[in-house]
């Protein structure tokens, strides 16, 4: 795989870190996610591919562990608000005295530096304080987030997994390791690239959904169907909204021009009207296939059974019979062959690992006494 012999330790924390380790795990990283003493279970839910060490950091002998595996990584994914690591000694000025190599991953809601940089937030704190937010939501409604999509995993661990590859390509030439300051604020803003750039266009001069791509325009939204399900029509070209009209048993010259604003509302009312007519899956006998742009709105039960889906092999299916997107993009020489294997329980490779340093059985035993690490491997009761 592309990440082969690529080395990460991942600091456990929440989803946007964890989701950051599994893509690197998905394509062919080993990822250790060092967990905390006491934990039971990986609230994470990205766990697949990693192994689990668990050490107390809050303790010098700890500490001392993991910069010994920090000492042989190529990356490490620290998800704290600034300073924590400092205060362990375990920050990247101290640790890339160890290890020139490390690329020391930073990702948290507001950065390292800024006035909010040490507050807590979530992702729609992050949404917000990025404008995206401000655009986000239905006409006279307020404001709301697109579920925690965005600044969590979008602006969040996917951009710090793309500081990760930058970096590791640009050790390619130096030699060297350097530290990502990954904000999920700024990482939303930059996702949001588009509406910056095209804020002179006309794009945007409507109220909050009442424009082209926010819901505003009959040709750019979802219906609801006679079964209760949606579909979802994005028919903006003249020459796909022509499809659509004829679709939904309509005459082009019978009705306002398409890009005729006060006449949407109206609009939008005739298509809600027609769509509940019919089913979901008559609507799709009618427009699959088509350039008209309606798709169906799948539901999760329903997304991996879909024909195209199944055609490209988009949701895998692990050994617990539990559905997940298979890895994306698909590479065409070293495409990821994400883990299959149940997700690892906490503290199950800690011996392993640290046998792996270099450390004696003697002194794994005597960490463990000390309450240094703990071991949780797998019991057969037979």
């Amino acid at each position: 795989m592309a990440l082969r012999g690529i080395t990460v330790v991942e600091l456990a924390g929440l989803a946007p870190v964890p989701f950051c380790g599994m893509v690197l795990a998905d394509f062919g990283a080993q990822v250790v996610r060092v967990d905390r003493p006491g934990t039971r279970s990986d609230s994470s839910w990205f766990a697949r591919g990693k192994r689990s060490l668990v050490v107390d950091l809050k303790r010098p002998r700890g500490v001392a562990v993991l910069r010994r595996l920090c000492a042989r990584a190529d990356v490490m994914l620290e998800p704290f608000r600034p300073g924590v690591m400092e205060k362990l000694q375990l920050g990247p000025e101290s640790l890339q005295k160890e290890n020139p190599r490390l690329i020391y991953a930073r990702l948290s809601g507001f950065g390292q530096s800024g006035r909010f940089s040490k507050v807590a937030g979530h992702d729609i704190n992050y949404l917000a304080l990025s404008g995206v937010l401000s655009r986000s939501g239905r006409s006279g409604e307020n404001p709301y987030a697109p579920l925690n999509l965005l600044a969590d995993f979008g602006g969040g661990g996917l951009m710090c997994t793309l500081g990760v590859i930058m970096a590791l390509f640009e050790r390619t030439r130096s030699g060297k390791g350097q530290v990502i300051d990954a904000s999920m604020v700024e990482g939303t803003a930059y996702l949001s690239s588009f509406l910056w750039k095209t804020q002179e266009t006309g794009l945007w001069d409507q109220p909050r959904g009442q424009n082209l791509l926010d819901g505003g325009a009959h040709f750019y939204t979802t219906y609801r169907t006679a079964d209760g399900g949606f579909m979802a029509v994005g028919a903006l070209e003249p020459q796909f909204y022509e499809l659509l009209i004829k679709g939904l048993g309509l005459k082009s010259d019978e009705l306002p021009n398409q890009m005729s604003i006060k006449d949407w509302p109206e609009m939008k009312k005739k298509f809600a009207d027609i769509f509940a007519k019919k089913t979901k899956a008559e609507w799709c006998q009618i427009f699959d296939g088509t350039d008209a742009c309606v798709t169906p709105v799948l539901t999760f039960e329903e997304v991996a059974h879909h024909g195209h889906n199944k055609d490209r092999g988009s949701f895998i299916t692990d050994r617990e019979q539990r559905v997940s997107p298979r890895p994306a993009p698909l590479l065409s020489n070293t495409p990821a062959l994400p883990s299959t294997e149940r997700d690892p329980f906490v503290g199950e490779h800690t011996e392993e690992i640290l046998k792996e340093l270099g450390f004696s059985q003697k002194e794994i035993i005597q960490l463990k006494l000390d309450n240094i690490i703990e071991i949780h491997k797998l019991r057969v009761n037979l």
